[in-house]
């Protein structure tokens, strides 16, 4: 598989892959692959590589933008710290959610311990942390849902998800109900740009969320 093949947008600022579950964005302290060591997979004929804009954990599947210059690079920043980019997830929770919809407005903060290594969790004293979210389907025990962070705090949606439902996402060996791949994708991603069209893309749910993908 090459990057590059994974495309959902590209213009001369920016592109827009479909990140595969199972590859760090960063090159991972241990070595192995990583999108940082095949980035000059993403090139597509400019002579510098493109620079990541954010982050999505290694299990995490889904949309992840890319600026193609430095110029790009400010301006996508600019948008993120600003908080006009929406980014949207999808995830299934291991759980049946009544209500709709809702905001979870929880801070969080990371906490460490010598057996089970860090995660974050709930702390007053944290940094603030805010998530919306809706109920696409309910099934067999567990619930599609779709989540739109406002904030970006490492781990924040599946944080969030346990705080919130008691149990969080299935597959996520850490908050949620191990066992499988986790089932949470970067599903869409909205960036406005002053001077060009709005980047509005959307990236299907991998295979493995099988009977979910008809219900997204």
């Amino acid at each position: 598989m090459i990057l590059s093949e994974r495309t959902l947008f590209i213009d001369a600022e920016a592109i827009v892959i479909d990140k595969p579950a199972g590859l760090p964005v960063d090159a991972p302290r241990r070595g192995g692959d990583s999108i940082a060591a095949r980035i000059d997979e993403l090139k597509c004929g400019f002579k510098r590589p493109p620079t990541a804009m954010h982050r999505l954990d290694t299990d995490t599947s889904g949309c992840l933008l890319f600026a193609r210059s430095p110029k790009a690079r400010a301006a996508f920043q600019k948008a993120f710290e600003t908080r006009v980019v929406e980014k949207h997830y999808l995830a299934v929770i291991a759980a049946e959610i009544g209500e709709e919809a809702g905001a979870i407005d929880i801070p969080l903060a990371k906490h460490s311990t010598a057996e089970a290594g860090w995660k974050m969790m709930s702390d007053p004293h944290g940094l603030e942390a805010t998530t919306r979210w809706r109920r696409i389907a309910v099934r067999d025990g567990s619930t599609l849902v779709e989540f739109l962070p406002l904030t970006g705090r490492t781990h924040q949606i599946r944080a969030h998800a346990r705080e919130a439902f008691g149990r969080g996402i299935v597959g996520d060996r850490v908050y949620g109900v191990p066992g499988g791949p986790m089932l949470l994708h970067a599903s869409r991603l909205v960036v406005p740009r002053e001077s060009k069209a709005t980047i509005d893309v959307t990236a299907p749910l991998p295979d493995y969320f099988a009977e979910w993908k008809n219900a997204a």
